[in-house]
């Protein structure tokens, strides 16, 4: 249990902050393919969060795009399941939160956001083979999750699989120069890498 709150307060930077209650009443009540406006919308979060010149402006789009992803869930009770879990994560009470996960995977297999959720609580588990396997289905369903390659990241490292881990973190970052992840990228300076934001490198 030591071992899950040091890493849970390691990661908690790329995390989504707890949603409010009444975000979980406005969703459809079916999974569908992204409609025109909402797809829009993605792309414009992400085009802003790429151009992002500050931190403190990359961060606040951040917070944007997991509100954005959170608000995907196909139902209301669908993101009260997510809600919980992630209260549950908070009070470190990790069984309740996988139990709430398997839930939600379950009735709504095309949300990105219960793949990636559940992904951390089997990290933070140490089953990393589970938390690789979500990863990998958050990815399918959402590939620019920057949050989602940040958990890849974390989860081949210390699975000892390096050079898959820094590509995972490479495209991470691609996507959200400002990831609080950046200064882990490989230092090898020949390495394939976007430039580090607020560093002399990005100067």
């Amino acid at each position: 249990m030591k071992r899950a709150i040091v890493l849970a307060v390691l990661l908690a930077a790329t995390l989504p902050p707890l949603p409010n209650a009444v975000a979980a009443t406005s969703q459809p009540e079916t999974a569908q393919p992204l409609p025109d406006q909402k797809a829009e919308l993605r792309e414009r979060l992400f085009q802003h969060l790429a151009a992002a010149t500050t931190e403190s402006d990359g961060r606040a789009l951040e917070d944007e795009i997991w509100r954005f992803w959170l608000d995907l869930a196909p139902s209301p009770e669908v993101r009260k399941l997510v809600d919980q879990a992630m209260e549950r994560r908070q009070s470190f009470d990790l069984t309740a939160a996988e139990a709430l996960l398997d839930r939600a995977v379950e009735q709504a297999p095309d949300y990105a956001e219960a793949w990636n959720q559940r992904a951390f609580i089997r990290f933070l588990r140490e089953n990393d083979e589970g938390a690789e396997q979500d990863i990998l289905r958050a990815l399918e369903l959402e590939p620019k999750h920057f949050g989602a390659l940040s958990g890849l990241f974390h989860v081949l490292s210390r699975r000892g699989r390096t050079a898959a881990a820094n590509a995972a973190l490479i495209e991470a970052v691609r996507i959200h120069p400002w990831l609080k992840e950046r200064t882990m990228l490989p230092p090898d300076p020949n390495a394939e890498r976007p430039p580090i934001k607020g560093t002399e490198q990005d100067l």
